[in-house]
């Protein structure tokens, strides 16, 4: 019997702990648009706080096995030399907006999709074409003659790439591996300390387990595709989970089937999508669910639109930079992050008030709330 070549033992493994992830979201309602639409309409962030501790671990994980030596995050995307502000500004409250109008970030969407969501099928379908439109057809255009035409150049003020530690150490003559492990440390005990002070989360079994295993698998994917992947002969690029550009990349591996190969983001998208499907299965939760009006049609067609183009500008979505590209300490993902928030909130906060107004008072009275703009008379 032929032995597995590395590329498709890694696949295998991405498949394995993708499915994993999507019964776990399935089972705990893990959703990171619904943990800001929890703590923005209800002011709960018992579901914020499972993202924290996920975050936390990842950090903790990721960073520990890079300064033990048996993985070099260097060579992953979120740590490279061109530091593209604009892309993660613009790209991050993009994809923010459209998750809030897809009902979900890229995560929740192919959770949704196993569970039986035709709506977020059809998310999935335009987010998946729009994302590898960005990275190889048309709108790829746009990405490379504005967006990356603005990056910072940091290699050329002798900065080796975006982390933190990495550009506190630059700016402080200080040591980059030693500032590195004090941010590792400071951010990833952080966050883990944040999630667990609160009572209410520490009773939540749903979201502890949700955040323990999502944070450890991020960790796991690293080692997957950075240890076990690291083959002289047929070396695999490091990465962990992150879902936009790999549901472009896997709407054309079905197109192009017998000219592709499977990787470890194709099998995290399928893994996902099987993951979420069997559980719905076996705990009869799986159900069709379609559209009831034009509008909700209209909001999950630009929610498509949105999440794949902004994903790909920004590199990652809320998992891809914001848990696995955050595990790096690439400055790039935090400010993703805050971007991603951002999008979403004033989203949430428009929606609510265009309830009952037109949308340029909505969009005013929303940065108001958001402290961003000067309230009006009598709001």
């Amino acid at each position: 019997m032929e032995e597995w070549s590395v590329v498709h033992k890694v696949s295998i493994l991405g498949f394995l702990g993708a499915a994993l992830f999507g019964a776990t979201a399935s089972k705990t309602h893990f959703c990171i648009m619904g943990s800001i639409s929890d703590w923005i309409n209800m002011d709960s962030r018992v579901r914020f706080r499972a993202w924290m501790l996920s975050i936390g671990i990842a950090i903790l994980g990721a960073q520990g096995m890079h300064h033990l030596g048996w993985l070099d995050l260097s060579g992953s995307i979120y740590l490279g030399a061109n530091f593209g502000l604009t892309g993660f500004l613009i790209g991050g409250v993009l994809f923010g907006m459209g998750m809030t109008l897809g009902a979900g970030c890229g995560q929740r969407t192919l959770v949704r999709v196993g569970g039986g969501n035709l709506k977020s099928l059809l998310v999935l379908i335009v987010m998946a074409i729009t994302a590898y439109a960005t990275l190889r057809g048309l709108l790829a255009i746009i990405r490379i003659e504005v967006f990356d035409a603005l990056a910072i150049d940091l290699g050329a003020r002798d900065i080796a790439d975006q982390g933190i530690g990495t550009l506190l150490a630059h700016f402080t003559d200080t040591s980059a591996v030693a500032v590195s492990r004090i941010v590792a440390l400071v951010l990833g005990l952080g966050a883990v300390w944040y999630a667990l002070k609160d009572r209410d989360f520490r009773a939540s079994y749903d979201n502890l387990l949700a955040g323990t295993v999502v944070g450890l698998l991020v960790v796991g994917a690293w080692y997957v595709t950075g240890v076990i992947g690291n083959d002289d002969f047929e070396p695999v690029m490091i990465e962990a989970i992150t879902f936009i550009a790999p549901t472009g990349n896997t709407l054309n591996y079905f197109m192009t089937w017998t000219g592709s190969e499977i990787n470890f983001g194709i099998a995290v998208v399928l893994g996902m999508i099987v993951g979420s499907f069997v559980y719905a299965v076996a705990t009869g939760n799986f159900r069709i669910e379609t559209f009831m009006t034009r509008a909700d049609m209209r909001n999950h067609l630009l929610a498509g639109v949105l999440m794949g183009f902004g994903g790909v500008l920004s590199l990652g979505c809320t998992i891809g930079q914001g848990v696995s590209g955050l595990s790096t300490l690439a400055l790039g993902s935090l400010v993703t992050l805050v971007a991603i928030l951002f999008g979403s909130a004033l989203t949430m906060k428009v929606q609510y008030y265009m309830l009952d107004e037109g949308f340029w008072p909505s969009l005013r009275q929303s940065l108001a709330d958001l402290r961003l703009a000067p309230r009006t008379l009598g709001s």
